[in-house]
């Protein structure tokens, strides 16, 4: 249950951050747990911050509760990974990434959160989740050896067109990257982004024994961040309006040469530029592919010899910027009753080290 609510409206707290804080704003649960539910582990959250509801991707299973802590209803009823999780205030709709990987079918699950009001909602049979279906992701992983690593498809959030810090928001994709300290064409984070403006015309109900094709032909972008290699990729894509970047939460990799951080990010404003994606043998096998590339943010502890830049935080199970310098983090945890999540309402301190704290520190 819900410790309690709280207001942010800490403007002593944040002064030092540079971030701007609204006169008013949702009363956020300081603490909430999740479960225990007999399913996969948490994989990330939603946050439907005008309703006042949390939405928890389990894995196989999508969990609805209030800010106060209740259990308001859950989806259930796929063998698919439903990964990360956002909320579309345009459309007041969850969308999250929805991989099956033995058939090479990768989508976009599109749910009404507001028909979640019961336990146990089956989610074939009806249309509270819809998919669309991503070519683009199928290409990459159906390529011999994954082109690019690719596993699939796992970050998933919506915001400005890359190097933009307003104007409209785009569906924002991160493959999942095998982590294999053998190769070298594996070191990048892939995002892709899209027009979902019109996406209610290629939605197509959840019917796993007959899985479509139908998607968008094109996307609006395709870009890399060069992280070094990590386990499965992007797991939490996130864009914070307050800080205007995106920030990526990784399973950690192995790589020797690399830091192997939790956590990364990329400003907003930074454009992407054309140049080598080192590492990526060009198809005819001379040089290095070329491909539009994002830099990482200045920010968080810089890796001497490789120049790479994050954070070792775990963000790799929900995180979610809620805006005024506030964040709604993430743990998971299991026991004989099941998976969990505990959720904790943070604030951005700005220290490469620590850049987390609950509210009271």
């Amino acid at each position: 249950m819900t410790a309690r609510l709280i207001a942010p409206l800490f403007l002593s707290a944040l002064a030092c951050t540079a971030v701007p804080v609204a006169a008013q704003a949702p009363a956020y649960p300081t603490t909430q747990h999740a479960g225990p539910f007999k399913s996969g582990h948490v994989q990330g959250i939603a946050v439907d911050r005008k309703g006042g509801y949390i939405y928890y991707s389990f894995t196989n299973m999508l969990a609805k509760y209030d800010f106060h802590g209740r259990l308001v209803g859950t989806l259930t009823g796929w063998s698919g990974h439903l990964g990360d999780l956002d909320f579309n205030d345009a459309d007041g709709k969850i969308y999250g990434s929805l991989e099956y990987g033995k058939q090479s079918a990768f989508y976009i699950a599109v749910i009404d959160g507001s028909r979640i009001d019961r336990v146990g909602i089956p989610a074939e049979g009806n249309d509270v989740l819809r998919t669309v279906y991503l070519p683009e992701v199928t290409r990459d992983f159906a390529a011999p050896g994954h082109r690019y690593g690719c596993s699939g498809i796992d970050g998933v959030a919506f915001g400005p067109a890359f190097g933009r810090t307003g104007g409209p928001n785009y569906l924002t994709v991160a493959y999942g990257i095998y982590g294999d300290n053998a190769r070298s064409d594996n070191d990048h984070q892939v995002l892709l982004q899209y027009d979902a403006s019109d996406w209610t015309r290629l939605a197509r109900p959840l019917v796993e024994g007959q899985p479509h094709h139908r998607g968008p032909s094109r996307l609006r972008s395709k870009v890399f961040v060069r992280t070094g290699n990590t386990r499965y990729g992007v797991q939490n894509l996130a864009y914070d309006e307050s800080l205007k970047r995106w920030f990526m939460g990784v399973y950690v990799g192995a790589k020797p040469s690399y830091p192997n951080y939790g956590l990364y990010a990329v400003e907003a404003r930074s454009k992407p530029v054309r140049g080598a994606l080192l590492g990526v043998p060009r198809p005819a096998g001379k040089g290095w592919e070329q491909g539009l590339l994002l830099p990482l943010a200045r920010d968080g502890i810089e890796h001497g010899p490789s120049g790479i830049r994050g954070w070792r935080q775990k963000a790799d199970v929900g995180f979610q910027p809620l805006g005024n310098g506030l964040y709604l983090l993430a743990d998971n945890s299991k026991d004989e009753a099941g998976q969990s999540a505990t959720l904790k309402l943070m604030r951005w301190t700005a220290n490469a080290t620590a850049p987390f704290a609950k509210l009271d520190q």
